[in-house]
């Protein structure tokens, strides 16, 4: 299964934030639309990923006043990014690899969408789901041995 196959399953919503922001916005945006991460967009470019790991990241760091915080200064600035064309298995070991749960989808400069680690579980779930009903169906359907031999 193709990234991309994964974004068609789960739909084509983004949600951003700009980097001069204000983390509280960002945290009352995830919790209202219960998205774990939001893409940093500056100028009309990606310019990081904001999920919970940075916010509690910046809690720790700043204290009371986290709330005031610019999302610029919390976000991931590099995080990884897949290409829409990779294999799922590819994107889960860039996930694992580089400790990322969200991974944008970037096609050239285009962002295609976010995956998380759920979306993953979720597209292998339903791809073994099918191809057990597949099985099942082909050995209840298996044919009769010619008795003639």
């Amino acid at each position: 299964m193709l990234v991309s196959e994964i974004l068609a399953i789960k739909g084509k919503v983004l949600y951003t934030i700009a980097p001069s922001k204000r983390l509280a916005e960002a945290v009352e945006i995830m919790t209202e639309q219960d998205v774990g991460s939001l893409v940093v967009f500056s100028k009309g470019q990606m310019a990081g990923m904001l999920t919970f790991r940075e916010v509690l990241q910046a809690v720790h760091k700043a204290g009371a006043t986290w709330a005031d915080m610019e999302v610029g200064e919390a976000m991931l600035a590099a995080p990884m990014k897949a290409a829409p064309d990779i294999e799922m298995d590819e994107l889960r070991r860039l996930m694992i690899d580089h400790h990322q749960r969200y991974l944008p989808v970037m096609d050239g400069d285009t962002l295609m969408g976010v995956v998380s680690f759920h979306d993953v579980a979720k597209a292998v779930l339903e791809e073994q789901s099918f191809e057990n009903r597949m099985l099942k169906n082909y050995i209840r359907n298996w044919p009769e041995e010619d008795s003639d031999a």
